[in-house]
């Protein structure tokens, strides 16, 4: 079955990952609407800049910048959105992030007294209404793009004002909040600051518009090989667009009318801090007794090497360095000028060992231990626990939990020894329904573990572990043993707390026609 979506309509960041064109640097700028008609305005103003899902077909035909839009449930009000369509969007979105704490275990070293002043709204009275994303290839035409908004918006006399408030590395008034990729020799790279490999694969839906390959390990499993296309389906479009059919083959709850729903979607937006000496004095400490060193413990936080090569598919760390070796080189060959097809497919089979894989031949979690971070956000039918043929849909328990990831790691780590500083993740997660997914995952699959029979065992990264205290804290992590040998399981005891949030909210992303719809005041429930 296939999917046509009308990609024009489409907002670019729900259906491509900016990164992977080339825009390794973003500005995330935050509104105030104090005057709905002026909101309005700004809007109308910016539609025809608004970048699409359309493809781009080649690398000349790359804008130099990409602009997207999006507002809180607070926003839509202040826009004249009409209360019948307001009531009708889901409740989660209409409580906002901060009002969903505690399902979301955003408290203790999460909670909200902690988060940036922007997001606070203990210390100012002007909650976030709408956001401005730009991603772009430098920043300076990230610069330029800003400066064109804020002529745009300075047309508005003050009935749209931009908040300050992002923490800084010496302030917490910052105007906007910077996202940008780690730099190696002036390079971008895709690595975060713990040292992982990131973005590796990309959810696939139909119609997204990616190539057809993207399915494998980012579709949904079939029971078929993972190494090949027969493993793997698209996802339904649904889980991911308003308006269209999801995984239950039904329209996913959505506001009226149908125009203001269809071909939008909602986006979580967080902001987290990474804890990075505290990550190196763990895997110090604990990797010094830890079987294969500090660097195999990391890889058991995770599921892959820290080079990026999954634990399932290559155990050692003699095996994943010499793959990604050869895997670099290959991508190098393909990627040069006049390479020859023989390289490309090399390549491309490659790629297929660095994503296409399950968790069928580990089920015990023997190689990828079960509460492993990519094992939790993203089970790959490995929930049906030894019976590979449960449900005819091997994924049938996780399908629904698949979620959109963008965003950028932000900061730089000055000090690697020391948690100090301002830098980590934003982390933008778009789906169709927030509570079905983001906060399931985020609730049941994160901060809890009892899906994995893990009990109340937390993701090791992810994970709110408790105050930290001397690079201690209150989480723990089970490393399975195999069952037929001789070793015991060994325990990750007094984990700390190793990723800590800085602040966000939900937002809804409309599609370029429910965009005119809010700036003209013409949205119709009736």
């Amino acid at each position: 079955m296939s999917t046509t979506l009308d990609l024009y309509d489409i907002q670019g960041d729900v259906v491509k990952a900016y990164g992977r064109f080339g825009f390794p640097k973003a500005r995330y700028v935050f509104y105030h609407i104090h005057k709905g008609a002026a909101g309005r305005d700004v809007i109308k103003a910016l539609i025809p800049t608004i970048t699409n899902g359309a493809p781009w077909g080649t690398a000349a035909a790359i804008p130099p910048t990409s602009t997207n839009m999006s507002f809180t449930y607070e926003g839509l009000k202040q826009l004249g959105v009409p209360d019948l369509s307001l009531h009708s969007f889901p409740d989660e979105f209409s409580m906002g992030m901060k009002a969903r704490r505690d399902i979301l275990d955003d408290t203790g070293v999460n909670a909200p007294k902690n988060w940036d002043p922007i997001w606070s709204w203990e210390k100012r009275e002007q909650p976030v209404h709408m956001l401005i994303a730009i991603n772009g290839k430098n920043v300076e035409l990230i610069e330029k793009r800003y400066r064109e908004i804020c002529a745009i918006v300075a047309q508005s006399q003050g009935g749209v004002e931009q908040l300050i408030g992002h923490r800084g590395e010496d302030r917490d008034d910052l105007p906007y909040q910077e996202g940008t990729a780690l730099f190696v020799n002036g390079q971008p790279v895709p690595k975060e600051h713990f040292g992982y490999t990131d973005g590796i694969s990309e959810t696939y839906f139909r119609g997204s518009g990616a190539k057809p390959e993207t399915a494998i390990g980012g579709g949904k499993p079939t029971r078929g090989d993972p190494s090949t296309l027969a493993g793997w389906e698209p996802l339904e479009t649904g889980e991911f667009l308003l308006g269209h059919k999801d995984e239950a083959f039904e329209y996913p709850l959505a506001p009226m009318p149908s125009l203001l729903a269809r071909n939008g979607t909602f986006m979580v937006y967080r902001k987290l801090h990474q804890n990075v000496g505290t990550f190196n004095a763990f895997l110090n400490r604990v990797g010094a007794t830890f079987p294969g060193g500090k660097e195999a413990l990391a890889a058991k936080f995770v599921g892959r090497w820290r080079n990026g090569a999954p634990l399932t598919t290559f155990p050692t760390e003699a095996d994943a360095n010499k793959f990604i070796a050869e895997y670099m080189a290959a991508q190098a060959k393909a990627r040069q000028p006049g390479a020859s097809q023989a390289d490309r497919d090399r390549y491309a089979q490659l790629r297929i060992k660095l994503v296409g894989f399950n968790f069928n031949d580990d089920l015990e979690g023997v190689r990828c231990p079960t509460g492993a971070h990519i094992r939790r956000v993203n089970p790959r039918g490995s929930l049906e626990f030894g019976h590979k043929k449960a449900f005819e849909t091997p994924g049938a328990l996780d399908n629904r939990r698949r979620i959109l990831r963008r965003g950028l790691p932000y900061g730089e780590v000055k000090d690697p020894s020391s948690d100090d500083g301002n830098h980590g993740i934003i982390v933008m997660l778009l789906n169709a329904s927030i509570k079905r997914q983001f906060e399931f995952v985020q609730q049941q699959w994160i901060a809890y573990g009892n899906d994995f029979k893990l009990a109340n065992d937390k993701d090791p990264i992810l994970g709110n572990h408790g105050h930290v205290v001397d690079h201690s804290g209150a989480g723990r992590m089970i490393i399975q043993a195999d069952p037929r040998g001789d070793k015991p399981p060994f325990l990750c005891g007094k984990m700390p707390t190793f990723v800590e949030m800085r602040g966000g909210d939900y937002f809804f992303i409309p599609s370029l026609t429910a965009l005119q719809l809010i700036g003209d005041g013409a949205v119709d429930p009736t």
